[in-house]
C-alpha cells in the first residue's frame, strides 16, 4: 500500500497547488494511455458515464460495480500517475466500494451526493474518508454536489447557498475538494469560492464554461471534463467514417498511439 499512499498524497497535494488541477477524463487503457503520454499530464480521471457507454450501459450505477472496477483496475495499471475515479453514488455502499477501488491503485474518486438529505450524504463522505483511512490512504475524495444539475429552476442564489452548505459539510468530513458540476460563470464561480475557499472547489469544462484558465484565476482547484472527451473522440470517429464512406482518405497526421 506504499506505493498506493504515496500516489494519493500526490493526488491531495495536486488539488492545494495554486496551478489549477486539469484531468482529462479517460475511459479505457488506451486512452489513458494515450492521455499520460502527454508530459502535462498529472494526474487522470476516469469518467463512469464514458465507462458505462463503453460496455452499453446507460450512466447512472446500471453498470455491475464490477465490470466497472475491473476497467478502472487495468487503467490503474497502465499508467504512472495518480488515477481518480468516477464511483457515481458509491454504488451502494460508499465504504466498500472506495475499499475495493483503493484496492485496485485507485487514489481518489468523485461521488455524488444526487441532492439526497445532507445527513445522509455526509455520511456518504465519511464512509469514503474512512474506508481511505482504514487501508492507510489519504484518499482524495472530490465529492460532488448536484444541486446545480437538479435545480435548474431554482433561484441562483439559492443554488449558490445549498452547494456552499454542502460543500462545507463536505470538507469537514474529509473531502479534499467538491465537485459542483453544471454552467458556472465567472460570477457564480466566485461566489462559489469565496463559500467554500480558495482551491476547494471543483467544476466541469464543457461547452459555454469559463477556460482552465479562468477558473485558476478565481481560485478553483480543479477541473474535469466528464464524458467529453469521449464525445469528442467519438465524433472524430463518426466524422471519419463519413468521409472514408465518401470516398475519403485516413489523414497523414494520424498519429500510431495504439
Amino acid at each position: 500500500m506504499t506505493a498506493v499512499a504515496d500516489r494519493a498524497q500526490t493526488l491531495v497535494g495536486l488539488h492545494a497547488a495554486p496551478e489549477i488541477l486539469r484531468v482529462v477524463n479517460v475511459w479505457d487503457v488506451v486512452s489513458a494511455r494515450a492521455v499520460a503520454a502527454l508530459p502535462e499530464t498529472k494526474a487522470l480521471a476516469t469518467a463512469g458515464h464514458s465507462i458505462a457507454a463503453t460496455f452499453g450501459y446507460e450512466d447512472g450505477e446500471n453498470i455491475p460495480v464490477e465490470l466497472m472496477l475491473d476497467m478502472v483496475g487495468r487503467i490503474v495499471a497502465a499508467v504512472d500517475v495518480p488515477v481518480s475515479a468516477d464511483l457515481d453514488a458509491g454504488f451502494g455502499d460508499p465504504g466498500e466500494t472506495t475499499r475495493r477501488a483503493i484496492g485496485v491503485g485507485v487514489v481518489g474518486a468523485n461521488v455524488e451526493d444526487r441532492v439526497k438529505p445532507l445527513a445522509e450524504a455526509v455520511a456518504a463522505v465519511e464512509a469514503v474518508i474512512a474506508a481511505g483511512e482504514a487501508e492507510g490512504v489519504p484518499f482524495a475524495l472530490n465529492a460532488r454536489t448536484d444541486v446545480f444539475l437538479k435545480g435548474a429552476d431554482r433561484p441562483l442564489d439559492d443554488k449558490i447557498a445549498d452547494a456552499v452548505e454542502r460543500g462545507r459539510a463536505f470538507l469537514a468530513a474529509g473531502a479534499t475538494s467538491v465537485f459542483v458540476p453544471g454552467k458556472l460563470d465567472a460570477d457564480t464561480t466566485r461566489r462559489l469560492v469565496e463559500g467554500l475557499g480558495e482551491r476547494k472547489l471543483s467544476v466541469i469544462g464543457v461547452p459555454g464554461n469559463l477556460t482552465a484558465a479562468e477558473y485558476e484565476a478565481l481560485g478553483v482547484a480543479r477541473i474535469s471534463y466528464g464524458p467529453q472527451t469521449q464525445r469528442v473522440a467519438l465524433t472524430a470517429l463518426q466524422d471519419l467514417a463519413i468521409d472514408l464512406y465518401a470516398d475519403g482518405v485516413i489523414p497523414s497526421t494520424v498519429r500510431e498511439l495504439n
